[in-house]
Order: C-alpha cells, then structure tokens, then sequence
C-alpha cells in the first residue's frame, strides 16, 4: 500500500550549472508529505522561480497509521520507495545538494526516529523535520517574495494535514508566529471519521470545537485594517476552486476566498458523501476525505484572525526553502525575530 510521506533534511548546500558568463544557482527540495513525495529543483532566474526538474509519487500514509499516530510497516514502505524513486528519477541529471525535510505525519508519529532510521539505511537520505513554527516562519517568506513587497503588513494562514500554521508582521520575516495542531487529517480523525458529518448537530460541534480551541490559543494575530491576507496550502487552493466554480465572478476563481463562499462550500461538502467529492470541481480524490474538515478549519481560522476574505498563494513551505537555499531572500529584508 502507498501512503503519505514526509521529509528530509541534509545540511544547507548550492548547485549550479555553468551558463556564458558565470554560475547560475540551483536548489533542490524534496518534500515528503501526507499525500505525496515532490522533488523540486528550481533556479532563480528574472525574479522568478524558473522549474528545473520535478517528480512526484503519491502517497497515502494516513491509511497506514494506527490509532496512537504511529507509522505503520506498510507507510514505512512506502517512503522507502517514494524517496528512493524521487531521488534517482531523472539518473542523466546533475541535482544540487538536495534539502528534505518531514511533515507533521512523520514528526508527530510517536515511532519518528524508527522510521527516518530506516529510511537513511535504505535510501542513503536522512530524514529530518521541520517544527510547525518554522513551517509558519518559512510560508510567511515565501508569501511575502510572492506578493513582491519588501514591507507592510501580512498575515499568513496554512493549513496541512497534522497542524495549523499562521504567520504575520510587516517586513520580511514575520514577528509571530503560531503552529496549531488542527490539521485537516487530524480533525477528519478525531472529529469527522470517514470524512462525514453524521448530522447537523455534529456538524456544529466540530465548529464549536475548533472556535474554542482558536480562541483558547494566546497570541493569535487578528488582521488589521488594509493588512494583506494570504491562505496557503492545498487544502485552500482546492476551497477556493470550489467556492470559485459557483461564483458570478469568473475571473476570479480559484484566486480568494470570501467567508459566505466558505460556508456554502461546508454545506455542500457536508452533504455530498466523501467517495463522489472528488467530482466537486477543484476537490481531488485522494483529499476528498478531509476536504470538510478543511474547510471548517479554514472556516475557524478565518472567523479567529478577524478575516472576511484571503487571498490565495501558491507559495507555501517548501518555495521558503528553496528561496532561502537560493540565496534569494540574503539581505533583502531587515531580519525581525518572530515571537514563538
């Protein structure tokens, strides 16, 4: 069985490859995730990320997980394989220095150093993770070199399956920084199992739940007036899909999400049966499943940092990394230290 994967780490390093006039710089990430295992190696080149090679294999960890978290034979497997084939996919080409990291299925998994052990021998690649602050930390850099603003407020929202990350300041690293453990696949197994509602009651319970532990959380950043918001992550560029396909403003689908758009996409999700939501323009099949508990939270985020409307970014963690691994991002802003 193919399951979900998370990541890798080596140390920081630069590859290149010799064009007329100098080096021009690469870098490579290879992210492990819930639902697959990507590969990237980009360049930067007239102020974007220009693609390089990419390779992806999918994934499905959380049908491998028992119910204290661990990580089953069958998932360990399955990173084995998806890292070995992501990393010799393409043998002609020259990689950079490669930067794997781990996502929240492999860092939360009580059994985390078992499993990064058994992929190092296998593989020769060592898995490490990443703490939810600095997943925040590095979606806010990476929202921020997408908007092209060196300066002005930002407030960063993410959601993946294990956590919850949110960001926000005014220069180019962000001055707060939260990581909750609100994850689409964490609700959908504590709260929604099966990715169903099972009636309306249950469907408000799991709202309460979420606007409780939002408001419990001390330091949760409420946008401020004129302040940019941008959403991160799958889980809402697919919403914004969503909500967009039904919207009398064409134009704009799939580019923000508005709380009314929000709240009818949770009655139509709540309504339509996990197995034909991968119908639902924008859904995909293999996160069909949490797609409710992805837009309540999104929905619960929102309503907790005083939000109406977001933005969406295609930027996310792993775009961080490899600005950051570029270079792209050394002395460009002025280095505020994020609040923990």
């Amino acid at each position: 069985m193919s399951t979900i994967s998370d990541t890798m780490i080596t140390e920081r390093g630069r590859g290149g490859e010799f064009r007329e006039g100098g080096w021009m710089r690469q870098a490579g990430v290879l992210d492990v995730g819930c639902h697959s295992a990507l590969l990237t190696v980009v360049r930067w080149q007239g102020a974007i990320l220009e693609p390089v090679f990419s390779h992806k294999v999918r994934l499905r960890l959380h049908k491998t997980l028992d119910r204290k978290g661990r990580l089953g034979k069958a998932g360990v497997k399955s990173v084995q394989r998806a890292v070995a084939e992501a990393t010799t996919a393409d043998p002609h080409l020259r990689l950079p220095e490669v930067f794997a990291f781990a996502t929240s299925v492999i860092r939360d998994a009580p059994n985390r150093e078992e499993v990064i052990a058994r992929v190092a021998r296998t593989t020769g690649t060592l898995l490490r993770v990443l703490p939810g602050e600095e997943e925040a930390r590095l979606a806010y850099v990476a929202a921020r070199q997408w908007t092209g603003c060196a300066v002005g407020p930002l407030l960063v929202l993410d959601i993946g399956g294990g956590t919850v990350e949110i960001a926000s300041g005014t220069g180019g690293q962000p001055r707060v920084v939260r990581s909750l453990p609100l994850g689409a696949r964490r609700i959908t197994r504590d709260c929604l199992p099966g990715g169903i509602a099972s009636s309306g009651w249950r469907l408000a319970e799991v709202r309460r739940h979420l606007r409780h532990c939002l408001s419990m959380e001390p330091g949760v950043p409420r946008a401020a007036p004129g302040q940019r918001v941008l959403a991160c992550s799958k889980t809402f560029e697919q919403l914004a899909r969503f909500a967009g396909a039904a919207s009398d403003e064409p134009r704009r689908t799939g580019r923000q999400l508005t709380l009314p758009q929000l709240r009818a996409a949770i009655r139509v999700l709540a309504d339509v049966a996990p197995d034909r939501r991968g119908a639902l323009p924008g859904i995909s099949r293999h996160r069909a499943e949490q797609s409710l508990a992805g837009a309540l939270i999104a929905e619960g985020l929102m309503e907790a940092c005083g939000v109406a409307s977001v933005e969406i970014c295609p930027w996310s963690t792993r775009e961080g990394l490899l600005l950051e691994r570029l270079g792209v991002l050394d002395g460009a802003y002025p280095h505020d230290r994020p609040a923990g």
